[in-house]
């Protein structure tokens, strides 16, 4: 059976806050559009707060997949 595609929005915030878990600059947003940029970006900031409080790869990737 195929995986419904997530919405747009909820994309790009795991998108951020995968690039904030990995340390990626929030100047790296890939999106344009007003929206995504502030969906990505309050991942982006999540991440890097989950990656300064010392949370580990794998806790990081239960916390994305229960949201």
């Amino acid at each position: 059976m195929r995986r419904q595609k997530r919405d747009m929005s909820d994309r790009a915030y795991h998108k951020g806050y995968q690039a904030g878990f990995k340390g990626r600059h929030r100047e790296d947003c890939p999106h344009t559009q007003a929206a995504s940029r502030e969906h990505w970006l309050a991942g982006w900031r999540e991440g890097r707060n989950d990656h300064w409080e010392g949370l580990n790869t794998f806790a990081s990737e239960q916390k994305q997949a229960l949201q």
